[in-house]
């Protein structure tokens, strides 16, 4: 079975730090809306809505070959 490694900080109100064991993101927002940037160039923008609905987008960044 693999380990797994993952940690979350909070460094101000409604911003945190969240390292794992490949990459490093943060997340700013508070309540039912909150953006995430990690290392690799992820954006992710989330919204959480009343019941069981959620909307999500992701995007990554292009890289050059």
């Amino acid at each position: 079975m693999p380990l797994r490694f993952h940690k979350s900080f909070r460094i101000l109100p409604g911003v945190r730090l969240n390292i794992n064991g490949h990459s490093m993101s943060i997340t700013a927002g508070s309540g039912r809306e909150h953006m995430t940037v990690n290392t690799k160039g992820r954006r992710t923008s989330s919204i959480d809505l009343p019941g069981p609905f959620s909307w999500r987008h992701t995007s990554s960044r292009r890289r050059d070959r």
